[in-house]
């Protein structure tokens, strides 16, 4: 099925639960995500928005993409705007960028649908394709649109018998502040109000739990990762990071860093749920009261 995304041509996959569009001209980008049968986007639309870059303008697009941690300009930014290998599979399909000549790295992104159910996976990779050997992360962004609350289960059990070590982390970017009326921090959970506010707000941590989620739209939105704990991570060691500003809200997931030779490749799965909740008020205490029904 061909369609269009702001003048880019799109495709569409999907089942009897969930629908999600991806560009057909740029990316790999998911730039769609909805219950079947909903034409109401989940993911955030903000196509307006190009950043430039030595290399040309990178296009936010919105939506889902994949980068390569750590951030850094312009190696993050290399623009995306060709047409991606498209291969149908059973279930879904796989997107893969030509090689970035930047940077040396080609990215692909895995979809599949799970049968009977609004989910499916997503696997991530990141092989190198350069003369010379890179450590990175792979790094899995996806831009919600405003207006939810994003939710962040944090530990709180002793990870020693005697509970003498720290059990957990909280990482901040130089532009957060923490009397940001839209963070609200709490022992079980950590929130990011969806407002649309400037300066932005970005938190990030070690997600011991392995899934994070966002509630908008009467839709709770979850990703689903494996948690490394262990392995080391950047962003003094961060596997989920969260983003707001004006526009958007980014649900984020970091893999671990790994050191690439030329040939190798560094892959990192997300496993994504849609669950209705019409009724769940996006509160702090309406969310974490209806995340304890589901089996996450």
């Amino acid at each position: 099925m061909s369609e269009d995304f702001f003048g880019y041509p799109t495709r569409t996959l999907a089942n009897e639960h969930i629908r999600l569009d991806y560009l057909t001209t740029a990316g790999p980008r998911i730039v769609r995500l909805s219950l079947a049968g909903s034409d109401d986007n989940l993911l955030a639309e903000v196509a307006d928005i190009k950043i430039p870059t030595p290399y040309g303008d990178f296009n936010i697009f919105g939506g889902h993409r994949l980068w390569h941690s750590p951030e850094a300009f312009p190696r993050s930014y290399l623009p995306d705007n060709d047409a991606p290998e498209i291969e149908d599979l059973p279930d879904g399909v796989r997107l893969t960028q030509a090689v970035e000549l930047a940077s040396g790295i080609r990215k692909s992104i895995e979809l599949r649908l799970e049968p009977g159910r609004p989910a499916l996976t997503l696997t991530h990779r990141l092989e190198n394709q350069g003369p010379w050997p890179v450590e990175l992360a792979c790094w899995a962004l996806t831009q919600m649109r405003l207006g939810g609350l994003a939710i962040f289960p944090q530990t709180q059990g002793k990870l020693d018998d005697a509970g003498l070590l720290a059990n957990r982390n909280l990482v901040l970017w130089p532009y957060t502040q923490l009397a940001d009326p839209r963070l609200s921090l709490n022992d079980d959970y950590h929130f990011i109000k969806a407002d649309a506010l400037i300066p932005p707000v970005k938190i990030g941590y070690m997600n011991r739990h392995g899934w994070l989620g966002y509630l908008v739209g009467g839709v709770f939105f979850v990703k689903h990762i494996k948690a490394q704990p262990s392995l080391p991570h950047p962003d003094y060691g961060c596997n989920t990071e969260s983003y707001c500003n004006d526009r958007f809200i980014e649900i984020e997931t970091v893999g671990s860093l790994t050191q690439l030779t030329p040939g190798q490749a560094a892959t990192h799965v997300e496993r994504w749920e849609l669950h209705t909740a019409p009724d769940v008020p996006a509160t702090k205490e309406g969310l974490a009261a209806f995340v304890k029904t589901l089996d996450l």
